[in-house]
């Protein structure tokens, strides 16, 4: 039993683990930690000398689970997750608790929330937030609010709107002055263009909102998470379809450019849920408040 004790990882490897899984680089995934890109290169190696061999496979594309990185991956998210609900059980333990769980999709939490989410902690200090990108079977308490991505909120429960159905066509501002400036779809048809295949923002979508469905672009380059496909627009690999409260920021910047307005509306958006149960809680509430008039804002000013 002592040999098997010596090859558990730490909590913090598995969260390096499960962040270059999400992101596919070691330095996106450094950013999400807070933490250094050398810092996480020591925790994955650190990793992988327990497993006794990689747990990705470098490519071009981004870092892809080995099969021993699979499993350890599956496993990762249970105890990360049990982890999570103990300290929430324990935390509500408390007479008049203020702490909240919410799940949060990784694209939506790294490319908005958590930008912003200085200015609830700041706003609300003793207000105790807890993140979770995921629900294991055999989680023992439910989130407070889930952030979603999808046409319309669940049936019977209470939901926000945020963003999303705006989506822009994007490059950065080098991309577009290699390929040319378009002022139409029917100037795409040279170009690169970046998709995640499960994410519901495609360029058929795109062609067909500006009645052109034939219009093709010369090559589709495909990822495995969306975060890729804006990483890779940021790098000026090619244009991608995004909705633009993901990247405000970097419109605002000029760090990625949407040439002549380009862009359809979609049908998807991203909504905050409160699954049905019992009364919104004061606490939640504050939080809803604080959400919705962050999101208009950005409505306002985008």
């Amino acid at each position: 039993m002592a040999s098997v004790r010596q090859r558990l990882p730490s909590t913090t490897a598995l969260r390096t683990l499960l962040a270059v899984a999400e992101r596919g680089y070691t330095t996106a995934a450094a950013e999400s930690l807070n933490l250094s890109q050398s810092a996480v290169s020591k925790q994955l190696l650190g990793l992988e000398e327990l497993i006794g061999g990689p747990a990705f496979v470098r490519t071009g594309q981004g870092m892809i689970p080995t099969e021993a990185g699979k499993i350890y991956l599956q496993q990762a998210r249970i105890a990360i997750k049990a982890m999570e609900d103990a300290a929430l059980q324990v935390a509500r333990l408390k007479p008049d608790p203020k702490a909240l769980r919410l799940q949060v999709l990784p694209i939506f939490g790294d490319r908005w929330l958590l930008p912003r989410f200085a200015d609830f902690t700041g706003k609300f200090p003793d207000i105790d937030v807890q993140f979770t990108t995921f629900v294991s079977a055999t989680q023992a308490e439910n989130p407070d609010g889930i952030f979603t991505f999808g046409v319309a909120p669940p049936a019977g429960e209470m939901s926000s709107y945020l963003f999303g159905r705006e989506i822009a066509l994007v490059g950065t501002a080098g991309y577009w002055e290699k390929i040319g400036y378009p002022d139409g779809i029917n100037d795409l048809a040279g170009a690169v263009m970046l998709e995640h295949p499960q994410t519901p923002l495609h360029w058929s979508d795109f062609a067909s909102a500006a009645g052109s469905p034939d219009v093709k672009p010369r090559h589709t380059i495909r990822f495995g998470y969306y975060t890729m496909v804006i990483r890779a627009a940021l790098a000026g690999q090619g244009m991608a379809l995004i909705p633009r409260g993901l990247i405000a920021d970097d419109l605002k910047t000029g760090r990625l450019v949407n040439p002549a307005g380009l862009g359809y509306t979609s049908d998807f958006a991203y909504w905050f849920t409160v699954p049905s149960g019992p009364r919104v809680s004061p606490t939640l509430q504050i939080f809803i408040d604080w959400l919705q008039t962050t999101s208009r804002d950005q409505c306002e000013t985008a």
